[in-house]
């Protein structure tokens, strides 16, 4: 399923959670996503069965070390969490293995200097981002990134790189988000199925993670060799590579028989092509 991520370059991790309820059925993915650039696809997931509650930092360590004996830790550029993946044993855990990370923390999360300051990062955040290195949050040295944002929340990021950068960094962990919605209502309607039995819900969440690197796949090769993308006025691509891929695989679907055989030939060509080169 790992079409394009080449083996030379390192891999983003995203990791987060999804939930729907089906009755009285609750379902609770714990799910880890590779990236490289633009591409992106399912890792690891994990069916939680703990009606709907966060992930406990054993959940977060299995699943991580899942990916760690598959990649390799020197493969693993970057992991990226948002507020629920916090904790002192979580953010060690990281650290001794080595694994750079990039975390958002509730404003209660108080910041320690060297100096022995206990400060509170509400009470320093402003406007403008504000950069703070060598602090200590739960336990963990690392640099924080504080902002204000509009509705007056708050974005404080911790992480192992220079505090400059995180905010760039943790703009990255919205590829999990659209993978979701790919997932349920903006795809496969994930949601709809009336499975409850946990392990073939695991069994349908791997057959749509195909389906998913599939669609990606093909969004590329459109891309790439039939048609270009569109660039909105604000830079960005007017559909992700997967939207791209799917809509095409529905417009031929539609058609004739042998339009869709060479149609297939083509892009399996193409995709050999790729395989072989990375």
């Amino acid at each position: 399923m790992c079409l394009f991520l080449k083996q030379k370059e390192k891999v983003r991790l995203c990791i987060d959670r999804t939930e729907w309820d089906f009755g009285k059925c609750q379902v609770n993915i714990l799910m880890v996503l590779a990236s490289q650039g633009a591409v992106q696809l399912p890792l690891y997931w994990e069916l939680l069965d703990n009606k709907s509650g966060n992930c406990s930092t054993q959940d977060r360590k299995a699943i991580l070390d899942r990916c760690i004996a598959l990649l390799g830790k020197g493969r693993i550029g970057m992991l990226i969490a948002d507020r629920e993946f916090v904790g002192h044993a979580w953010l060690k855990y990281l650290k001794d293995n080595s694994i750079s990370f990039c975390v958002r923390l509730p404003k209660h999360h108080l910041i320690e200097r060297v100096d022995g300051r206990v400060l509170q990062p509400q009470e320093l955040a402003q406007e403008q981002p504000l950069h703070l290195v060598e602090c200590l949050v739960d336990g963990v040295w690392g640099q924080v990134y504080l902002k204000r944002l509009r509705n007056d929340d708050l974005l404080y990021l911790f992480g192992t790189m220079p505090g400059r950068y995180l905010g760039q960094v943790y703009r990255r962990r919205w590829t999990i988000e659209t993978c979701f919605q790919a997932f349920k209502s903006r795809g496969f309607d994930l949601e709809r199925t009336h499975l409850k039995d946990l392990a073939k819900l695991k069994k349908l969440i791997a057959m749509v993670s195909i389906a998913f690197g599939m669609c990606v796949s093909l969004g590329i090769h459109q891309h790439e060799k039939i048609k270009k993308i569109k660039r909105k006025k604000h830079g960005y691509k007017a559909n992700s590579f997967f939207r791209h891929g799917l809509n095409t695989l529905r417009e031929m679907l539609k058609k004739d028989e042998q339009t869709w055989q060479l149609f297939c030939s083509k892009f399996i060509r193409w995709l050999n092509l790729k395989l072989s080169v990375l």
